[in-house]
């Protein structure tokens, strides 16, 4: 019997192949547990739509954790290969760990389930890189953000988050990164009919998606999902204003308030709405700071001044915040410092200096903010600029300097905390009613117009301290009482973690 009679033979046996509507279909038969939201279903919709029309270009923006990467990503590829099992489908994402990753539970799906008609090529079935049985240039290849694609046909192409993280998002190399390898690796592999998806949470307005939408005559159709209704008008899913998406999680009404408080203007508007907006200022409250009216500690005689709860309870703890430039000019930057009060998962800002001042007189303003705050024992210098010098003058006059490696860009590191201004965690004197506390104006005049001040350098300070006190003690599980700020999936804390 010839080889082609034996393979017919063989086909002959083979179990029919099934057909499922919607890659959502497939999700249901593969896991009956699976949940179906009317995000969901809209996206089946829409890919089902772009499986059918050749050389398509869409974008999904979802919020975090309501399946949309596990429906694309993995449900959709397979539902495709099902029917198209001569194609071949390249899946991207922002590193080549979580490619894999998503390349092996298509594999698994293929493997575990021959009612889809396919089958693994035995002689081409790596892990996540792999070909369909009988036909030649097919299958899925996985490869990571930056990775090469050289020599892969490709007759669909699906992206899932080319950007991990807020870090990465606010980098302007790694954005580069993407759209460097989206023209010079992926685009260059399309043929005449290739079709496009693009899942992703939106990090920044100068995203993938950012730069595809702003390309003159973008074909590119935008699928947005926000978490909430803001215009029932135009909203995809038909809810009324305020109305909060049917979620994947289970998340009731009152978790998506809470979210939306704990997130940020910024984080919700980006991450949930699918909204990002420029770094162009309104990151902190003009007027909405939480202020404290009565002064928090006790000055003693020798004009040192106190915290009572300080050394007695483990919920409070003072730290000093520098942030050090030298030069004695008009046109200089600031020297400033800081002292911070921690009480529980709230920090109070006590004392600040904010001079143009040389190193002698820098290193004196030290010495004089230690001896007015003797319990401010951990002082936190940001270790760059003028702030290595001072270190290395004060190691053997001074204890508990912590040198402090800024990463990330000033606006990032102040976004960071952003949150936590405004769930109104982050406590400023009020200057009439705290008498000696005028400075704090300093403060709020440049956090009003921050980044683009002329100065922010009481910024820096403040989102290095309340980093330190609030941030850390949140992403490590130290914090007492938390549940209000965080839970297990915040990513707009996750990525401080870093740094």
């Amino acid at each position: 019997m010839s080889l082609d009679l034996w393979e017919h033979a063989a086909r002959h046996f083979e179990p029919p192949r099934r057909r499922w509507a919607t890659p959502g279909d497939l999700a249901a038969h593969l896991n009956p547990k699976t949940v179906q939201t009317p995000a969901l279903d809209l996206i089946d919709q829409r890919l089902v739509d772009l499986i059918n029309t050749p050389n398509s270009r869409l974008i999904i923006t979802m919020p975090p954790q309501e399946g949309k990467s596990t429906r694309v990503a993995k449900d959709f590829v397979a539902w495709t290969l099902s029917m198209h099992p001569d194609w071949r489908v390249v899946g991207a994402s922002y590193g080549q760990s979580l490619a894999n990753r998503n390349g092996l539970a298509v594999r698994r799906v293929v493997e575990r389930n021959p009612e889809l008609g396919i089958a693994i090529a035995h002689d081409n079935g790596a892990a996540a890189n792999w070909s369909i049985e009988g036909h030649d240039d097919s299958g899925l290849f996985s490869v990571g953000i930056g990775g090469g694609v050289t020599g892969q046909k490709c007759d669909l192409l699906v992206i899932d988050d080319p950007i991990k993280s807020r870090l990465e998002a606010d980098s302007k190399v790694y954005r580069d990164k993407v759209w460097d390898w989206w023209t010079d690796e992926a685009s260059a592999r399309f043929g005449a009919a290739t079709s496009v998806v693009l899942i992703l949470t939106r990090w920044h307005h100068d995203d993938l998606a950012g730069r595809l939408l702003a390309e003159p005559d973008s074909d590119w159709q935008v699928l947005n999902i926000p978490a909430q209704c803001e215009d029932p008008e135009s909203d995809p899913l038909g809810r009324a204003e305020g109305e909060f998406m049917i979620s994947a999680r289970g998340r009731t009404r009152e978790q998506w308030e809470q979210r939306k408080k704990t997130a940020g203007s910024r984080t919700w508007a980006s991450l949930y709405q699918g909204h990002p907006t420029p770094d162009t200022g309104n990151l902190f409250p003009a007027d909405g700071w939480a202020r404290y009216d009565h002064p928090l500690w006790i000055e003693r005689g020798d004009g040192a001044r106190i915290v009572p709860e300080a050394g007695r309870d483990p919920d409070v703890e003072l730290v000093q915040s520098w942030d050090f430039t030298f030069k004695d000019t008009k046109s200089a930057d600031y020297v400033v410092g800081q002292v911070w009060l921690r009480r529980g998962v709230d920090a109070y800002l006590l004392d600040q200096v904010r001079r143009r001042m040389g190193f002698s007189e820098s290193c004196q303003a030290m010495l004089d903010m230690t001896a007015r705050w003797p319990q401010a024992v951990a002082k936190l210098v940001e270790d760059k600029a003028n702030g290595p010098a001072i270190l290395n003058a004060l190691r053997t006059r001074v204890g508990g300097l912590i040198p402090v490696e800024p990463e990330g860009s000033k606006y990032a590191r102040a976004a960071a905390v952003t949150p936590l201004v405004e769930a109104r965690n982050v406590w400023l004197p009020d200057p009439v009613a705290v008498e000696g506390t005028a400075w704090v104006t300093d403060l709020t005049d440049e956090a009003r117009d921050f980044p683009s001040a002329k100065n922010d350098d009481t910024v820096d300070a403040l989102s290095q301290a309340v980093h330190r006190l609030l941030l850390v003690p949140l992403l490590t599980g130290d914090a007492p009482s938390t549940a209000d700020l965080i839970d297990d999936d915040f990513q707009a804390l996750d990525w401080a973690a870093s740094y």
